[in-house]
C-alpha cells in the first residue's frame, strides 16, 4: 500500500464526483470523465497507485517490510 487514509478519502470523493459528473456530461467528454473517475475510485479502494510507485511517493504511514529476524 502506498496511499494513506486522507489521500484515499480525497480520491474516493473526487472519483465519485467525476463519475457523477460523467453521468450528466456531453457524449464527447464522457469517456474521459469515466476513465478518470474509475481510476480514482479504484486506486482509493485498493490503496495502491502505480504512479506513486514509479515516482517514489508514499503517503501511507504503515511500513509492511518483513521484520522477521529469526536466529
Amino acid at each position: 500500500m502506498n496511499i494513506g487514509a486522507f489521500d484515499r478519502v480525497i480520491r474516493l470523493g473526487g472519483g465519485l464526483g467525476v463519475v457523477l459528473f460523467d453521468y450528466v456530461s456531453s457524449a464527447s467528454w464522457e469517456i474521459i470523465f469515466l476513465l478518470f473517475g474509475v481510476w480514482s475510485v479504484t486506486t482509493s479502494v485498493f490503496g495502491w497507485c502505480p504512479f506513486y510507485k514509479i515516482l517514489g511517493f508514499n503517503t501511507c504511514p504503515t511500513n509492511f517490510a518483513n521484520t522477521n529476524t529469526s536466529d
